[in-house]
């Protein structure tokens, strides 16, 4: 170690550990300095010049092609999770029958909105932008290195953890990292599948099929981030987009605009086993107005049902149509659910809802999404910054399964990321 490194590790040791309410003073709170432009950050590796880092900041979220190519591998991987979309024992069979028959009409969207989706872009972005913002309000554990995870499009799950044993984490030289989901709002279909994809291949690349041993040393230790759907940073970049889009309107006519929250819909089944995304999207809405203090009429709305079976309701394109048929034609879609634009909002928002459902009224308008705003990228430093400062491995919340919970899977993931409160409820049989 140089003498430059030993002196920066003593720095760092002998600085007082930064209390949480003074990050504000380091970075604006939900303020309006904008970060710069996401650059590519250097590797790292376990030769640490900070007291605890460095630490992996893994992004998961579902994910989409970035071309049209790419399409039919990701539909094709979409259809074979039964976590999204149960399709019980033929699923091996409809999956990829659904997948083939879909791809060229979901090819034709995806060149609607210019040839690929954005998340990939804004994931990295988003999660580029918060670890510099976490490199200065937790220097104890800096280093943060930026990881992004999809669940069906590049890069994948065994991509990421790949990457994170080439860069010198795990692999018997330890490391921390934290899986950070981007999905607001828990639900066993999103979150839940991401944790079953991670924990599917920790196992095979660092434990059980690699080693032979369950928890092997030198093993990265991981820690979740598993749903923080009324943070306040979250809550205020949803209402200030919002508040920008209402003043488009006639001052004699914001009052009246009737906000319609949209989130993606669930089956029923799933619905019905006792998940948690539709309380805690709902809790995300009421935040939001509280916070407008309720300057408007609202409703929440639920969107992308796909397939002949039942789905969480009422949906987002049959609202708007009833509205505007009933002369309510000053309306404002919030994406309450997504942290980005994908094909759900550029498409199926933009070019079908609003002017199929909402037959071209001006006065149907959709909210921005959260894309690369400031506000929220300093929400999700915040949200980072207090679990690193937490030691928790996970929320109380994610050691509770759902009440109809019949996967092994998930009863296994739960042991491995919340330890031993996952043991609440068993299988049921």
């Amino acid at each position: 170690m140089s003498i430059r490194t030993s002196a920066a590790h003593l720095s760092r040791q002998i600085q007082p550990r930064p209390a949480l309410r003074l990050a504000p003073r380091l970075i604006s709170p939900y303020g309006v300095q904008k970060s710069p432009m996401a650059t590519v950050a250097p590797p790292v590796t376990q030769d640490s010049t900070s007291k605890k880092g460095p630490t992996a900041m893994v992004f998961l979220n579902m994910g989409g092609p970035s071309s049209t190519d790419e399409v039919g591998d990701f539909l094709s991987r979409l259809f074979a999770d039964a976590d999204l979309i149960p399709l019980g024992r033929l699923q091996s069979y409809l999956g990829p029958l659904i997948s083939r028959r879909r791809t060229p009409k979901i090819q034709q969207q995806y060149a609607a909105i210019g040839g690929g989706s954005p998340i990939r872009k804004w994931s990295e972005y988003q999660c580029t932008e918060m670890c510099k913002i976490l490199d200065k309000i937790s220097p104890e554990t800096a280093p943060h290195r930026p990881y992004v995870a999809f669940r069906y499009a590049d890069p994948l799950t065994e991509h990421m953890y790949e990457q994170l044993l080439k860069d010198g984490f795990g692999g018997g030289n330890g490391g921390r990292a934290v899986a950070f989901t981007q999905y607001p709002q828990y639900s066993c279909s999103t979150t839940g599948s991401s944790l079953n994809e991670l924990w599917k291949w920790r196992n095979r690349l660092e434990s059980k099929k690699s080693t032979g041993e369950t928890h092997p040393s030198g093993a990265i230790t991981w820690s979740v981030i598993d749903r923080w759907p009324t943070h306040p940073g979250l809550i205020e970049a949803f209402a200030r987009n919002i508040e920008a889009k209402l003043a488009e309107y006639p001052e004699e006519r914001r009052k009246d605009v009737v906000l319609l929250f949209s989130a993606h819909s669930l089956p029923m089944s799933v619905v019905n086993r006792g998940d948690p995304y539709p309380a805690e999207v709902a809790a995300t809405v009421y935040a939001v107005m509280q916070r407008l203090k309720f300057s408007n009429p609202y409703r929440l709305c639920w969107q992308s049902q796909v397939g002949p079976s039942a789905w969480l309701g009422a949906q987002t394109s049959d609202t708007v149509r009833s509205y505007v048929e009933r002369g309510q034609t000053d309306l404002v879609l919030v994406p309450i659910a997504f942290t980005s634009d994908h094909i759900e909002t550029l498409y199926e928002i933009d070019k079908e809802v609003m002017h199929e459902d909402a037959k071209g009224h001006p006065g149907v308008k959709r909210a921005e999404s959260l894309n690369g705003n400031p506000v929220f990228i300093q929400a999700l430093a915040d949200i980072a910054h207090a679990h690193l400062q937490s030691g928790d491995s996970c929320s109380r919340q994610m050691g509770l399964r759902c009440q109809g919970c019949k996967s092994e899977r998930c009863l296994e993931q739960k042991k491995f990321f919340a330890g031993e409160q996952a043991k609440i409820l068993p299988t049921v049989r």
